[in-house]
């Protein structure tokens, strides 16, 4: 119940800005072209593709190589969970659905978790290297990519991550991992989701150089990579909202406002939002319809008959 009013009152914020400033917020909104909304759209979803790719090599990487299509049924149907208040909800879908397709609950809970993870160091890294605004910020903040980079590197090492994970695995009285993670799958993962997290910067700046046409353009990049890369991060470590509703959307207006102003981040925060969420949703529609039709090959597929010994 707690997180259910927690979530309202979040939206109820994001409401009550866009109807304070109603007029620059529809201002802001007749600014968007059809052809950056069209664009957002389509760099998310080859984003949350890659993001695929990053947990189907996690998961594979402890024993478990599934298929593309039954990989993208477990996950991208089982992570709209995490638009249920709670933070079991999307875990314990893809347990399930991974049981359905011969992955133990134990290695789709770790798979997951260890993609979850590298993730967050990707957007970390991506946040930290992007944010600055001036000359002197960016030096300031090369010195924190100094100390950052290789705390996020030993912390993504594959013995460290497993380290990480059988011990919470411990705490909560579950076995430890049958295997630990080759470098080469932690490799496969960091690298998609970098490139994952680098399109999801591109979709913001498809939005925010409409809201803002005379900001310079590489500038408007890099800080709305960083502003995704870190509302995401906040949103996630703030696991009572459900999806991060409201807190990636005030960490994002944090970041932005500076560089384009509130009314224009507030609009650019919520669309993006919506084109993330609509993307979700049609992974999951394809991600049923592949791991459908994987599951359908698999029960007409004869098994082969052993040839009598000789």
């Amino acid at each position: 119940m707690l997180r259910i009013v927690l979530a309202l009152i979040a939206l109820g914020f994001l409401g009550y800005g866009l109807a304070r400033d109603w007029d620059e917020t529809t201002a802001a909104l007749t600014k968007l072209s059809w052809w950056s909304i069209i664009g957002s759209f389509a760099v998310v979803m080859l984003g949350q593709g890659l993001m695929l790719v990053a947990w189907r090599a996690t998961v594979s990487g402890l024993g478990s190589p599934l298929p593309y299509g039954v990989a993208a049924r477990i996950m991208c149907v089982g992570q709209l969970g995490k638009y249920v208040p709670g933070t079991v909800w999307a875990y314990a879908a893809m347990m399930e659905l991974g049981r359905d397709h011969g992955c133990p609950p134990r290695r789709t809970f770790a798979g997951t978790s260890l993609a979850l993870v590298i993730s967050l160091g990707c957007a970390l890294t991506l946040a930290a290297a992007t944010l600055p605004l001036t000359a002197q910020d960016l030096i300031r903040q090369a010195w924190y990519l100094v100390a950052l980079i290789p705390v996020i590197l030993i912390c993504m090492h594959p013995r460290v991550l497993a380290w990480g994970l059988n011990l919470a695995m411990r705490i909560a009285r579950r076995e430890p991992l049958e295997r630990d993670i080759p470098g080469s799958a932690v490799l496969i993962a960091a690298a998609t989701s970098m490139i994952a997290w680098v399109l999801y910067g591109v979709q913001v700046w498809l939005i925010t150089s409409d809201l803002s046409p005379g900001t310079d353009n590489w500038t408007l990049l890099l800080v709305s990579a960083g502003a995704y890369a870190i509302g995401w991060a906040t949103g996630l470590l703030f696991v009572v909202a459900p999806a991060g509703i409201g807190v990636r959307e005030g960490a994002m207006l944090l970041a932005l406002t500076p560089l384009i102003g509130a009314s224009n981040a507030l609009v650019a925060a919520v669309v993006t939002r919506l084109v993330v969420t609509l993307c979700d949703l049609s992974w999951a529609g394809i991600g049923w319809l592949l791991g459908r039709r994987a599951r359908t090959t698999a029960q007409r597929t004869p098994e082969p008959v052993a040839e009598p010994s000789s």
